[in-house]
């Protein structure tokens, strides 16, 4: 079976839970002096919840059976039933507080969310707040004697460590899982996501979305999110949101009801080994920048295009989505210090995360080929970066009888793809207008419309 034929799934699905724990000793031996994970198991799953949530039935969601005189031609009821569908998992990570951690994809659009717990007492749940860059929730039940997982270092998890599941996959009832970790690192998965992918064997399937993967201390190291599988079967390859990065968003959410990023202006990419020759560097993992915003911390700082970035605060970075989902979750004003190479040279440079860019406000950049135009890229972490499900250029200016203004681009207008290719910053945009022949057409977004524009 080739990777064309694989499909990623988000682990929620009708069912319900995956994992995990508290406090827990690890592996330990039975009365006959054969080892055992049970004693771990008992203490972890007190901290494990299911979350079923309320939707709308299908003829709720449609206006035409919303109407009375429609609803009595058909002879359907009056007042449309509603369904309930246990979709996932959760894990209890503060007991005084009542807060509960999930995926975000799981209380998606939930009218009504409720929390089961192990000893089946069942408490309505209220959102504290979201992070769909990171695909984490934080709800908050109020219930007493409850048991809260040790949220353990991800940071300290090594590729061969053994790791377990517990939950309920496919509605079959309680499960436990083990394996071992298989990655770290993994990125790719989403185009408008803030990755850094633990993957394991252990089995993860549909209804373990939003549980928790544990290493032999009985320690959260990771909040399983997502498979690869054929037919949402297990194959061997899960993906979890390390428990470090979970942690952050869980403190930014109780604080602030949602993650405040910050920006730094910098476009990354990954160093390949191409461009190590080409570069002439003598390391193998980093990010190169390939672009600094104008006015931004990092232009200011002096970075330029063409370093590599190859450690961030002391630790070493293995790539550019890894350091993206890093600075994405550093708050705002918090100073970072960032070990660069230009050339043979290395130094260090350290720089504060500024608040998000305002596009209406911020400096444009010109389009050589559309003169009269400026655009501003559109930064990670903004709700339009999310809506959009990546990036793209809002039009900031448009000068009167350019030619970009004759063309029919007017300011604000969110440019997201050129040739039916998308872009997400100048580079690209110019890149794909230059070597266009004969015209180009530009697609664009202007309030809740589709434009296209023709160029020629």
């Amino acid at each position: 079976m080739n990777l064309a034929s694989l499909r990623l799934i988000r682990c929620a699905a009708a069912v319900l839970l995956l994992v995990i724990a508290a406090p827990a000793p690890a592996a330990q031996a039975d009365a006959r002096g054969l080892p055992t994970l049970a004693p771990l198991v008992n203490e972890v799953t007190p901290a494990v919840v299911n979350i079923s949530v309320i939707t709308r039935s299908a003829l709720e969601n449609n206006p035409l059976f919303r109407d009375p005189f429609f609803r009595r031609f058909f002879n359907l009821p009056d007042r449309p039933q509603r369904q309930e569908q246990a979709v996932g998992s959760g894990v209890i990570v503060d007991a005084t507080r009542g807060y509960v951690i999930t995926n975000n994809h799981v209380i998606k659009d939930a009218e009504q969310v409720v929390v089961t717990l192990k000893d089946r007492r069942q408490f309505p749940a209220k959102l504290v707040g979201t992070d769909p860059g990171t695909d984490i929730a934080v709800l908050q039940i109020e219930a007493q004697n409850l048991t809260a997982i040790r949220v353990g270092d991800s940071d300290a998890l090594r590729v061969g460590d053994y790791v377990i599941a517990i939950g309920n996959p496919f509605g079959i009832g309680q499960t436990v899982t083990s394996g071992i970790v298989s990655a770290l690192g993994r990125s790719g998965l989403s185009p408008e996501g803030y990755e850094d992918f633990i993957q394991t064997d252990a089995s993860i399937n549909p209804g373990n979305s939003g549980g928790a993967l544990v290493n032999l201390r009985g320690e959260l190291i990771g909040i399983n999110t997502a498979i690869i599988g054929p037919a949402g079967g297990n194959i061997g390859i899960g993906f979890a949101v390390p428990s470090n990065m979970a942690r952050i968003v869980v403190d930014q959410i109780a604080r602030f009801g949602e993650v405040k990023r910050g920006r730094l202006g910098l476009q990354m990419i990954d160093l390949t080994p191409a461009l190590v020759k080409k570069f002439g560097l003598n390391v193998r993992e980093g990010a190169l920048v390939n672009g600094v915003q104008p006015g931004s911390p990092a232009e200011k700082a002096g970075m330029r295009e063409g370093d590599t970035i190859v450690a961030l605060n002391g630790r070493t970075v293995q790539g550019a989505p890894e350091l993206r989902a890093r600075l994405g979750l550093t708050p705002v004003g918090e100073e970072v210090e960032l070990r660069v190479l230009r050339g043979s040279e290395s130094r260090t440079v350290r720089m504060r995360i500024a608040p998000p860019q305002d596009p209406t406000t911020a400096e444009g950049r010109p389009v050589s080929q559309l003169p009269g135009m400026s655009v501003v890229e559109i930064e990670r972490g903004s709700p339009l970066f999310q809506r959009l499900r990546g990036g793209g250029l809002i039009v900031s200016a448009v000068e009167q009888d350019s030619h970009a203004f004759q063309a029919g681009f007017r300011a604000g207008d969110i440019i997201h793809g050129v040739n039916r290719r998308r872009v997400q910053t100048v580079a690209e945009f110019q890149k794909i207008v230059g070597a266009a022949k004969g015209g180009y057409a530009v697609s664009l977004l202007r309030g809740d419309s589709n434009v296209t524009i023709v160029v020629r």
